[in-house]
């Protein structure tokens, strides 16, 4: 065992929580303070969800950012759960597709065992066991939506394992930006159009208040009756091309084919070919007049 974690009493395996680490922990801020400690990559998101009348819509950006960097312009984060329920991940890309497609094969195996449709409870109960089980460690803030027989319901889940139904809610580096948006327009018995367009402008407000969120606004609406409306890119609020129509260019960069001039007549080959238009290999050399040196 190393010199910088505790000894343990030798006695039998005890379940609970581990402290193991604490004098190792100690040790490291003693030596160079907290900048020896590995320090998290901060990642951004605005997802969101609300319940209406008749179901409930998700909505989500579709920027994924690595640190300052934007690492992908259009990657999904409404992730399938079950036909009556999707999920939107916030955190790290990998543990929000990883933790989703496991729980969803989980629901699948439930489903064929009870014949029967999947709760939404379920899957908010087999996420936060998996995501307390891990303490955090799994970066995944989760925003569960669906409708069962006991109607449409929103699940916030914590990456610690968490949970709480709601209303409405909001989660990722955006999430203050979207809150503002359903704190002062959101009511009981929306109809679907209003929700909608409600998720749209609380997405919208996360992409243009927050620069880890941006790009396209995607939308899943869930409905009582079971059916779901998948948006991909609904609303496109930085499209670059009707900008770029705006910009006049000057008839001279417009480059035609054929206007660069040749130097000579002469065209070299790369790769010479025989007379049947077949590469040429080593059989077209005669190699008995070649000498090798030893």
């Amino acid at each position: 065992m190393s010199e910088l974690t505790s000894s343990s009493s030798g006695g039998p395996a005890t379940t609970g929580f581990s402290f193991e680490n604490t004098i190792r922990n100690k040790h490291m801020l003693s030596m160079d303070g907290s900048g020896a400690l590995p320090s998290p990559k901060k990642t951004g998101t605005t997802i969101v969800g609300m319940v209406y009348k008749d179901g409930v819509v998700l909505g989500a950006d579709t920027r994924a950012t690595s640190g300052s960097e934007v690492a992908e312009k259009n990657c999904e984060k409404i992730h399938y759960l079950a036909p009556n329920m999707y999920c939107c991940g916030a955190g790290t890309a990998a543990d929000t597709e990883m933790i989703t497609q496991l729980i969803s094969s989980q629901l699948e195996l439930l489903r064929m065992n009870t014949h029967s449709q999947s709760r939404v409870i379920t899957a908010c109960t087999l996420l936060k066991r998996r995501l307390f089980q891990h303490q955090g460690q799994i970066s995944a803030a989760l925003v569960l939506g669906g409708c069962d027989i006991n109607g449409p319901c929103i699940f916030q889940i914590a990456p610690h394992g968490s949970t709480a139904k709601l209303d409405y809610t909001t989660m990722g580096s955006g999430s203050l930006a979207a809150m503002s948006v359903f704190e002062s327009t959101w009511r009981e018995d929306m109809n679907e159009a209003d929700a909608v367009k409600m998720v749209q402008r609380a997405v919208a407000a996360g992409v243009f208040n927050d620069l880890g969120s941006g790009s396209n606004i995607d939308i899943c609406v869930i409905r009582k009756d079971s059916s779901v409306d998948y948006r991909r890119n609904d609303v496109k609020p930085n499209e670059i091309k009707p900008l770029r129509d705006l910009i006049n260019h000057s008839a001279l960069l417009t480059m035609k084919p054929g206007v660069t001039p040749t130097i000579g007549e002469t065209i070299t080959i790369p790769h010479p070919t025989s007379n049947n238009g077949m590469m040429v290999g080593p059989s077209d050399y005669d190699t008995s007049a070649m000498e090798v040196e030893a």
